[in-house]
């Protein structure tokens, strides 16, 4: 009985029978062609085998990259994404801008300016809250030489005055609050009268209009000029309506403004060529209802 510790010389001998075989090929190939037709043919009935062999390693890489692909394109998706709304929002910065340098030209262009008018854009910085006091501040002050009883106007027309100046900033009255009273004229025959607040954007009111004044629906007013504050000739409004009450001394007439006061956002400050600036300190001593 053999041991199961004794060595199987046979196994050796024959590595070494396969091995003296495999040198001999290798020196035959080399040295002649005789092994050529035999490579091709092995090389032929191998291929399959080696295709088969290298399908997972391709599938594994094709899944690699679908996988890259697809993560470069969310990537790329989302910068893409990113890029449109930063376009959108300068898109709609730039849209903005055109319509306030538009709002600027014709407020520059405005028909109202005389020629001898010195003018200074500003900007509303804020509106009162309170729906019957018709204030706005003003992004100009006294650094700008903006001084108490300065005009305002828009493209339109008069807007108010300006009652209070800071460093920096101003605040103006506008012509519907019902402290605000101005001189007025008819432009068809020059018939004056006071056009006061009434605490409606849109309208005004001519007060002490007797039934015997020359009044229609559609007349133009302008400034009178008189109070030195406006000069003459600014436009004020024109008359909506005439009323005449059974029992009363004087006429309604209600008057539309020609100034967009309740969506002007730039407005021009005037120094008219005659205008006589008043100093800060006179704000103390102004009436509660001017009547300028």
């Amino acid at each position: 009985m053999k041991s199961i510790f004794q060595r199987d010389s046979g196994l050796g001998l024959q590595l070494l029978v396969f091995a003296g075989v495999a040198i001999a090929l290798m020196l035959l190939d080399y040295r002649t062609a005789y092994l050529a037709f035999l490579r091709s043919t092995l090389s032929v009935i191998v291929s399959p085998l080696q295709y088969t062999a290298h399908i997972p390693v391709q599938l594994a890489q094709n899944l690699k990259e679908r996988l890259r692909s697809r993560q470069e394109l969310m990537t790329d998706n989302e910068a893409l994404q990113n890029e449109q709304r930063l376009l959108q929002a300068k898109l709609q910065k730039l849209a903005s801008l055109e319509q306030e340098n538009a709002r600027l030209r014709r407020l520059l262009k405005s028909p109202v300016l005389f020629a001898t008018d010195k003018v200074l854009v500003a900007e509303l910085l804020q509106a009162d809250a309170d729906p019957f006091v018709h204030r706005v501040v003003l992004d100009k002050g006294a650094k700008n030489d903006v001084y108490i009883g300065q005009p305002v106007l828009d493209a339109g027309g008069i807007m108010g005055q300006i009652i209070e100046v800071g460093p920096v900033t101003s605040v103006a009255l506008l012509i519907t609050d019902v402290s605000h009273a101005l001189p007025v004229e008819t432009q068809r025959n020059g018939a004056r009268s006071i056009a006061v607040g009434t605490g409606s954007w849109h309208e005004l009111e001519l007060s002490h209009v007797t039934p015997t004044m020359d009044v229609q629906v559609g007349d133009e007013l302008v400034t009178s000029g008189l109070g030195k504050r406006f000069a003459r000739g600014y436009p004020v409004g024109a008359v909506e309506s005439v009323t005449a009450e059974a029992g009363q001394l004087f006429v309604r007439v209600k008057v539309r403004p020609t100034a967009q006061l309740d969506k002007s956002r730039e407005v021009l400050l005037i120094w008219p060529a005659n205008a006589i600036p008043e100093p800060a300190a006179a704000k103390e001593k102004d009436n509660a209802k001017s009547t300028q």
